[in-house]
């Protein structure tokens, strides 16, 4: 039986999302561009939605790659 995962947002609210921070956000994120989904991220809905904001945001300031060049 595997053990199940913990939010790592939930578990350290020292550790924030945020846009202007792309090395973090880049671990949610493959090498094609993709937001990685929940089930393997193992993040709360709560921060997964706000993941998917900020990724789009850095996207849009240029922070982050739209895909894989």
């Amino acid at each position: 039986m595997s053990r199940s995962k913990r939010c790592r947002f939930c578990a350290n609210p020292v550790m924030r999302l945020d846009y202007k921070e792309p090395k973090i956000l880049q671990m949610f994120v493959t090498d094609k561009g993709k937001i990685v989904p929940r089930r393997m991220s193992g993040i709360c809905a709560k921060h997964q939605r706000f993941l998917n904001t900020e990724v789009r945001r850095a996207r849009i300031l240029a922070l982050l790659p739209f895909a894989a060049s």
